[in-house]
């Protein structure tokens, strides 16, 4: 019997379905707290990582869930455990470096723009002077992003220079990153594409929320089951396989004044329940025989 690890911030429902499915599947599955992870060395031994006193290594495979809010040493140290996971063959879904990569807004784009996908026009920065001329330049209508973070949380759109005045200095003045990103006018929703291996198992459209600019399901946007045409599932697969992610959430929209389809995001470590109850794809289960695969 195959033996994984979940690693998550908490357990919630995404672990539960990935309990669910592992024991339908007839693989043994534990779930394990980031915060819980300890490590230690001994001589040239080598590294040996702990989870409340029990061995993080006893096991065939592990998924990466969700790497939750901490300190940059807090941080640091988690991916620190994952790339002894991989250093020593447990494979990990996603891998370190996707995570890493993924989790980068600026670098994740970076890395995708260079594979030849388009990616909305975007400035990054420090200083609040320079953020305005920026925003100028993007055609007076940006989205803010945090650099770090998901689900749309953080995420601001201004389209009033005023506004935008008073919340870049404001940023400057909190020693933050600036990050703009040209807001693309689309025809009421944006596109998610769920990743894994070599295949797309699953997409939907999200409309956007009442009241609200943002298509995000979890911020209260409305889900459709959707079938992608090749190119949509090329370009999902080309920018997941960008960052080095395995399996990933692939966030596309298409302009509705030139027809570009840009990507906005690679989120490596997705969640699954909107896609899952919109599709009737059991995407814990495919989670779950990827690792079995990876495994072997």
């Amino acid at each position: 019997m195959h033996k994984i690890v979940i690693l998550a911030s908490g357990f919630g429902g995404h672990v539960d379905d990935l309990l669910r499915a592992a024991a339908a599947l007839n693989v043994s599955a534990r779930a394990v707290r980031f915060p819980t992870i300890a490590g230690e060395l001994n001589g040239s031994a080598g590294s040996r990582l702990f989870s409340a006193g029990s061995p993080l290594t006893d096991c065939d495979g592990v998924i990466v869930r969700m790497m939750p809010p901490g300190s940059l040493e807090q941080v640091v140290f988690r991916m620190d455990a994952l790339h002894e996971l991989e250093a020593i063959g447990i494979p990990t879904l996603n891998p370190p470096r996707a995570i890493e990569v993924s989790v980068d807004k600026f670098l994740a784009s970076a890395r995708i723009a260079r594979s030849g996908l388009s990616v909305p026009p975007t400035w990054v920065g420090e200083s609040a002077a320079e953020a305005i001329d920026a925003f100028d330049r993007l055609g007076g209508d940006v989205v803010v992003k945090p650099l770090f973070g998901s689900e749309g949380r953080g995420m601001t759109r201004i389209d009033d220079r005023q506004i935008a005045i008073r919340a870049f200095t404001t940023l400057e003045r909190l020693n933050s990153i600036l990050y703009l990103q040209k807001y693309i006018h689309h025809e009421g929703f944006d596109l998610r594409l769920f990743v894994l291996g070599s295949e797309v198992i699953g997409a939907m459209r999200r409309f956007v929320a009442a009241g609200d600019w943002r298509t995000n399901v979890a911020a209260g946007g409305r889900a459709e089951a959707w079938t992608p045409p090749v190119e949509f599932e090329r370009i999902a697969l080309r920018a997941a396989e960008a960052v080095g992610a395995i399996m990933a959430g692939v966030d596309l929209v298409v302009d509705r004044a030139t027809g570009t389809i840009h990507v906005l995001e690679v989120n490596a470590a997705p969640g699954w329940r909107a896609l899952a109850a919109t599709t009737g794809v059991d995407v814990a289960a495919r989670i779950v025989e990827k690792v079995k695969n990876l495994c072997r």
